[in-house]
Order: C-alpha cells, then structure tokens, then sequence
C-alpha cells in the first residue's frame, strides 16, 4: 500500500494545473522559500484524495491503523494538536453547564473547554514534590473523595504523563470514575510512546474513555500533529467526530497528515525495537550520571505513582546553579537546547529520534558542569501551587466587566484572566479567584528570575465590582 507521502509525489509529479487552493500553486520558482517547506506537495482535498474530517478513504484507513496500533475502539487524527483534541473530548463527554473534575495542574486547552461548555468546576489538587516544587500525581482515593462530594461530576479529566513525566494511576482512577457514572478523559499529550517496548502502559490500555495524544512531541511526526482515542463503548464516535470538525482546522494540512501516516508506518514496523533502543540509551544515561555531586537526575519523586524515563529532570537543589542558569549555560558553551528550566531544575525531553550520540553529548555536558565549583545551595523560591479562593465561575469572570490594576496592588483583587506557568500551561490564577497575598508575593519574587509566567505584565485585569 503507498503511503500518503508516495501518494502526494505520484500526484504531483503528474503536473496537472491545480486550479484550486493553496494560492501558491505550486509555483516554487515564485515563491522559493517554499520549496524547503514541502510546498510542492501542499493541496487540498481534491479528487483521489480524502477529508481528515470526514474520512471515506486514505484517512480513513489512517485512523484504523492508529486505532490498531495503540490498541482503541476508535481513533481520530488531528492536525490542530493535543488543544482540538481536549477541546473535542470535553465537549463531547460533558452536556453543557455539566459538573467536571480536572486537575489544577491540566493544560490551559482544559480551561478553555471548561469555559465553552460553561462547565460547573471542581479541582483535584495533585500530591507535589516540594524540592523541585512540581505537580505530581493523582491518586484514585482523591478522586474516589471528590466523586463523593461532588456525585454531580459526569467527566473527570487527568493529565498523565505530566510536563515533567509524572505517571497517575490510571487504572485504579478509571475504576474510580466508573463506579461513580463518571467519564475519564486523560491528557496523555506527553505520553504517545507509553506502551511501546519497555515503557509504561497507555492510558488507551488502562481503562480511559477518552485519550489525547500529541505525537509529535516524543515521536517522529511534524509539529501540531495529535491523534484522540476512544477507548470505551461510553462514547459515541460520531458526537466525537462533529466536535473534531468544529475544533479542527476545515483545511487541514496534507503535509502534516504525511507526517502522521509516516510516523504510524514506522511505528508499525520499528516501534517496538525504536522503543528499545531509546530505553537502552536513557539507561546508559543514567549509569553514566550517577556519581553526579552538584547536580542531580532525580529518579524518585514523593507522591508519585511512577515516572517515564524519557523525561529528564536536571536538578540544581545541591548547589548555587538555578535552572535558567544551566540551561544557559548548555545552549552558550554546548549547544544543547533543553525544553525548559525554571528555578529548581532544567528539564530535558528525550523522543525517539534520540539515540547513544545524542544522549552521550548531553551526559558529557552535564558532566563538566558538575565538576565545576558550582556554589553553595541558596534557599528555595517559594512555591506557588495552591489553590486561591474561587469567587466567580469561570464564565461570570471572562465575561464581568474589568480594569487593570497595578499588579503590586493587585493583593485581594479577584482576576478577570489568567496567569499562566509556561510552558506547560497550566494556570498558577484563573478568572474568578482571588489574588491573595501568598501568590502575589510568590510571583513577584520570581519575576527576576526569567520567569516562564505568561499573562504577566505590570498591571492584571481585575473584575470591577470586586
């Protein structure tokens, strides 16, 4: 069977006259910067060809592979990201005005699919890690007591693996979720390669309703490519399927949808033997690091259920390095890009397309640095997940009438907007709450810090009556 990509060259190269969009036409003598973009292969749906958002062929027979390969009852391919796939799930899953039960710590995509469907919110509060100061897991029991006081609850959403690679019982919370009539949707953007080789297991196989996967962020596929499972008989596939094309672009991109069959072909036929070798070179990573004295690749993390071994978490705790300052100093003397840092650590992914050189040059790295006087520890920065006190819904707060206040004056105010940690998204104050003195203090002291804070300028919409 030719793939999507044999498929687009074969047309292509057949020069008929594309009198059709894209505008470019593809006209690569024009418009040369698009050859190096894959501008030659850029159409539309025309005939010989399918509609990702309502798929009769190719597509079609796309997302049956997917489905197979992860091991779901159905799949959907997007090419919006992980964002149209919450977006889609929720709305799906959750009537409107409907009870939801999601982790603080989910994506903003959550909160934004709570705000469109108007949803009434309740919070799950994951156990932390107070060195590092992250979210790790959800237990079932939290989940089991919040269902109890909250039997309303009909979705309950989880983000597993985290930003960082922190595993939640899935398992045990599904059972949870379904002696209570309650859905689960998981967020498992960061976890498409969970179940492949020696890697933990996929929520699609733990007992989800519902899973959004991004694939391009641990597999090889281009950015913005994403895939929804339905895993249950809870869900009907065709509500999914009309909230996909309301969130989904309605031209979504062949190139992109290339990329996706591409990555689905070898992961059918090297994905498990890939998988394996990626894990044999993480291990040797971590051989390699263990007699680390400053700095830190922490592999147990209280409260956590389980971890997955492609995230690596650089920590700077035993020493004066913060982790903006390491990962500075892997980018200018090193040429290593990490994910991203924050004050206790930086933070490494790891994908598939890693393998002993890519991991070896990173242990090299982290090795010279270590052996530098790095300094004596300084006192944590204070933490900042907790949750303020919530006044307004969401949708009464996104909707009041605001001002913007000075956001040193801002103390007891209640916020009309976000204030996001980025990356990963989640939010650290969301519409409606109360700005209490604790995270006023807390984020004014790390604005010096090369703060990843987004929605933080000098003044914070604040709702006017309040």
């Amino acid at each position: 069977m030719a793939s999507l990509l044999e498929k687009l060259q074969q047309y292509t190269a057949s020069a008929a006259l594309p009198m059709h969009m894209p505008g470019h036409k593809r006209n690569l003598r024009a418009f040369p910067w698009l050859s190096a973009l894959g501008g030659a292969l850029d159409i539309t749906e025309i005939a010989g060809f399918d509609n990702l958002n309502a798929p009769e062929t190719c597509f079609l027979e796309l997302e049956q592979r997917v489905a197979a390969l992860w091991g779901a009852k159905a799949s959907i391919c997007l090419v919006s990201g992980s964002t149209a796939g919450i977006l889609t799930a929720v709305s799906a899953a959750l009537e409107p005005g409907g009870a939801l039960l999601i982790s603080r710590a989910s994506h903003k995509s959550v909160y934004h699919a709570a705000e469109l469907n108007r949803a009434e919110l309740h919070y799950l509060l994951p156990a932390m890690d107070m060195q590092l100061q992250i979210p790790v897991s959800v237990s079932p029991d939290q989940v089991d007591t919040a269902l109890s006081l909250y039997p309303q609850v009909k979705l309950v959403v989880i983000t597993s693996p985290t930003y960082e690679g922190i595993l939640s019982d899935i398992r045990g919370i599904a059972a949870v979720c379904h002696a209570h009539g309650a859905l689960l949707l998981v967020d498992e953007a960061h976890g498409a390669h969970l179940g492949f080789g020696r890697f933990p297991e996929s929520a699609v196989s733990l007992g989800a309703d519902l899973v959004v996967q991004s694939l391009h962020k641990t597999l090889p596929a281009l950015t913005q490519t994403a895939v929804l499972h339905i895993c249950s008989p809870r869900i009907d596939p065709a509500v999914v399927r009309r909230y996909t094309a309301m969130f989904q672009s309605s031209s979504p991109s062949y190139l992109l949808s290339a990329s996706i069959d591409g990555c689905v072909g070898y992961l059918e036929q090297e994905g498990t033997a890939a998988a394996e070798g990626w894990l044999a070179a993480l291990e040797n990573f971590s051989r390699r690091l263990r007699h680390l004295q400053q700095l830190q690749i922490p592999e147990n993390f209280p409260g956590a259920y389980t971890k997955d071994p492609s995230k690596l978490l650089i920590s700077t705790a035993a020493c004066a390095l913060n982790g903006m300052e390491l990962a500075e100093m892997l980018q200018r003397r090193f040429s290593i890009e990490v994910e991203m840092a924050c004050p206790q650590f930086a933070l490494a992914m790891t994908g598939m397309g890693d393998d002993e050189t890519s991991l070896s040059r990173l242990a090299e790295a982290l090795v010279t640095i270590d052996a530098l006087d790095l300094g004596k520890p300084k006192a944590p920065a204070p933490s900042n997940f907790h949750l303020p006190e919530s006044v307004l819904s969401l949708q009464e707060a996104v909707k009041a009438p605001r001002i913007p206040v000075p956001l040193s004056e801002a103390a007891d105010r209640i916020s009309a907007e976000y204030i996001w940690a980025y990356p990963p998204g989640i939010p650290i104050l969301a519409p409606g709450e109360r700005i209490d003195a604790q995270l006023l203090q807390t984020v004014l002291s790390r604005t010096d810090l090369h703060s990843t804070y987004h929605g933080l300028p000098a003044h914070i919409f604040c709702i006017v009556k309040y």
